[in-house]
């Protein structure tokens, strides 16, 4: 009885894998993405992978997939969807083949909004009221009706309605007409007014931190605002902690208080590391920072920075003044010894300026004095005794106003942003200067991503300097091309007018424009290519060089990296490929 048993398991076990199969291999056709996706994520099928399963059981769920296609398929328009079926068998497994027939799609033929007339005049707001508006004419999709309905309920709130409430919600949708409509109703409620914005932790003297508030207390509440002053305590660098919270579930009266909580950052800090640039060589930096002195804010920073081609000695100290736009008064002083393939210079500078928000550009103005020694049209294993290198030494002391602002989506890797820079510097006068001179510049930067993983930079510089000694100048007041930031291809500051020896000793004048396209293939890997044309020059003789490559970009933990192989084009006096290696953010 018990070897009867035993061979009657054994011929269970034998005759299990020809009852049953692994599991079932699910095909749909018909569609495509996303609908296709939303078709396999909706039907109990797609659950029986790697699941054991008997034909009955394949052939059961293979009937209830056509109501389970018309569920899913609603959410994106079709309400008529329905699916055949095709069981077969695979091997050990089943393959059931969907066709899937979406139908005519439900699309919106009305938007009926009802909105409050004075919250209806925010420019925020209309953009939103567009967004639902803009739905018309489109088929009916259920994530992109509660994207742009929650679009306008969170315009209402970050300008001041914090008390509006979604009162209609309703989506008509008649299916004989294959049509939709859109019926939606706010109720606004009083608009918010800011009161007193209230600081904890802070290190500073009462008061002092209101230089970075943004808006005046009865000013209506803006969320962007709030940001701004987020960003402007960050940035401020005193702070570890940095959280603005509005009060609303305290808010009375329409007003709502602003708490700030705050905790110091550390108060000395030391930096240090290796670098290489292929404008600067291999280097070291180091440098000592107080982010603050005292009660009152001051800042004082100190850099020391020596490579094969640049050595320069920094210190700046900073007095934030009173007031809600961030002036502040600056003085600095930089000894630079800087060695690149046309010139040598070697020189003092001291400054004073004021620097503060300004229609939300950084507008600095101040006084710069210069003196030093340099050698223009020499290559840096030269002796200075070489024919064709000039000399020269100088005192300049002149006013500079710049004007600089930034807009970026993410400071770390842009998507959507743009930079600007206009400087302007000028002598006042003979007496206490070697040289007149005046001199104006501006740099651009404009990013846009396209198509997912790609980005195009353009990049452009223009400048122009007028003086009654261009001999005079040192070399960081005249005009000089080539380089990671002007045209790759050609070794820093390599491109200008050349004196009757040959040797390139800068211009007067300076135009630059670039174009790089980027693909990223990962999340972090990314390869570029890229065309620069420029010239710096005199007068009106600008006949641009031309540099053009490729290069690869890793977004590292210590920011963008990107490494440019660029080559001369059509230039008979230049040739080879020149590497161009820049650290750092994009704007």
């Amino acid at each position: 009885m018990r070897r009867s048993r035993c061979c009657l398991s054994l011929l269970t076990l034998l005759l299990i894998p020809a009852l049953s199969h692994a599991g079932v291999q699910l095909v749909v056709d018909g569609v495509d993405d996303p609908l296709k996706g939303a078709v396999i994520a909706g039907v109990s099928l797609s659950q029986y992978a790697t699941r054991t399963v008997s034909e009955a059981q394949v052939r059961r769920l293979a009937d209830r997939a056509d109501a389970q296609v018309g569920t899913a398929l609603q959410p994106y328009g079709y309400y008529e969807a329905h699916a055949s079926n095709k069981v077969e068998q695979a091997g050990k497994d089943w393959r059931v083949t969907l066709h899937v027939v979406p139908g005519a799609p439900v699309m919106v033929t009305s938007v009926d909004i009802k909105l409050d007339a004075n919250a209806a005049k925010l420019r925020p707001i209309q953009a939103a009221r567009r967004g639902i508006e803009k739905l018309k004419g489109e088929r009916l999709q259920d994530e992109a009706y509660d994207s742009a309905r929650d679009a306008l309920s969170t315009a209402l709130a970050a300008n001041g309605y914090l008390d509006a409430k979604l009162t209609v919600h309703r989506v008509e949708v008649n299916r004989g007409e294959h049509s939709a409509a859109v019926h939606l109703a706010w109720s606004a409620g009083r608009r918010y007014r800011y009161g007193q914005v209230l600081f904890q932790g802070s290190q500073f003297e009462q008061g002092f931190l209101q230089r970075y508030v943004p808006f005046k207390q009865g000013d209506y509440f803006d969320q962007n605002q709030i940001l701004k002053l987020q960003q402007a305590l960050n940035g401020a660098d005193y702070f570890s902690v940095v959280n603005v919270m509005p009060q609303i579930d305290t808010a009375r009266q329409g007003i709502v208080d602003i708490k700030v909580e705050l905790a110091p950052a550390k108060r000395t800090i030391y930096t240090s590391g290796l670098f290489i640039g292929t404008d600067t060589g291999f280097g070291v930096r180091g440098g000592v920072e107080q982010r603050w002195i005292n009660r009152y804010g001051h800042k004082w920073k100190n850099d020391v920075v020596i490579a094969q081609r640049l050595k320069t000695i920094s210190s700046q100290y900073t007095i934030p003044l009173a007031g809600d736009n961030e002036r502040s008064l600056n003085f600095g002083a930089t000894y630079r010894d800087a060695n690149t393939v046309t010139s040598q210079a070697r020189t003092l500078e001291l400054v004073a300026n004021e620097s503060e928000l300004w229609h939300d550009w950084v507008r600095t103005v101040g006084v710069h004095g210069l003196t030093g020694t340099f050698d223009v049209g020499k290559t840096p294993d030269e002796p200075e005794s070489t024919p064709g290198v000039e000399h020269g030494s100088s005192t300049l002391v002149y006013v500079e106003g710049s004007l600089a602002r930034k807009q970026a989506d993410n400071p770390d890797f842009v998507h959507r942003g743009w930079s600007i820079s206009l400087d302007a510097r000028s002598t006042a006068g003979d007496l206490l200067s070697s040289a007149r001179f005046s001199e104006v510049t501006v740099d651009a930067k404009w990013i846009r991503a396209f198509w997912r993983n790609n980005r195009l930079i353009l990049r452009g510089s223009i400048g122009h300097v007028w003086t009654d000694n261009f001999d005079a100048l040192p070399p960081q007041l005249r005009f000089f091309a080539g380089g990671d930031q002007s045209v790759r291809g050609y070794s820093f500051q390599s491109i200008g007018p050349e004196n009757s020896y040959g040797r390139v000793i800068g211009g007067n004048s300076l135009v630059i424009a670039s174009a790089t396209v980027e693909h990223y293939f990962t999340p972090h890997w990314g390869v570029a290519t890229f065309i620069d044309a420029g010239n710096a020059f005199n007068g009106t003789n600008v006949q641009p060089k031309l540099g053009t490559g490729v290069g690869v970009r890793w977004r590292s933990p210590v920011g963008l990296i990107r490494v440019d192989l660029g080559t001369p084009v059509n230039d008979a006096q230049r040739h080879g490929v020149e590497l161009h290696l820049v650290i750092g953010p994009d704007l």
